[in-house]
């Protein structure tokens, strides 16, 4: 499949501003923010995004087995409770015009994180949603890497 659009070259500037806004959300730790963005990019099927975020937390410190194990994660043992309450909060909000954003999960959320951590989450979530949207329409997958 090849890119449609390079939409980078076309719009640097909106893609620059997008960039910036992702260096602004500082609250949440690098290997809980690669988790989020890999979850959301799983979810919405953006290969590059998955490839990208599978490397970043891996770089992160992030191990094998949990990135293995992150589409299952409510069924395995390897996720603390906020790393739980944050996931769940990110498939809500990746699946908002389903399900809402549930006062049980915003409530859950509260129990492990501050306000600026709570908006941060839901940016680097509502970003990474827009992320993917743009990779996916545009067909930008990942090159192949030489490790594989």
């Amino acid at each position: 499949m090849s890119e449609r659009l390079d939409y980078v070259a076309i719009n640097p500037l909106a893609i620059t501003s997008m960039v910036k806004a992702k260096n602004d959300m500082r609250s949440i730790a690098p290997v809980l923010r690669a988790l989020l963005e890999l979850r959301v990019s799983q979810i919405n099927g953006c290969a590059y995004c998955v490839d990208l975020h599978t490397t970043e937390a891996r770089e992160a410190g992030e191990t094998q087995q949990r990135l293995d194990c992150l589409i299952v994660w409510r069924e395995v043992p390897f996720f603390t409770a906020a790393e739980k309450a944050a996931l769940a909060w990110a498939e809500s909000v990746t699946h908002i015009a389903t399900n809402g954003a549930p006062k049980a999960l915003y409530d859950e959320l509260r129990e492990h994180f501050s306000d600026e951590e709570i908006v941060d989450l839901t940016l680097i979530i509502s970003q990474m949603n827009a992320w993917n949207r743009l990779a996916i329409s545009f067909h930008h997958v990942p090159d192949a890497r030489r490790d594989s």
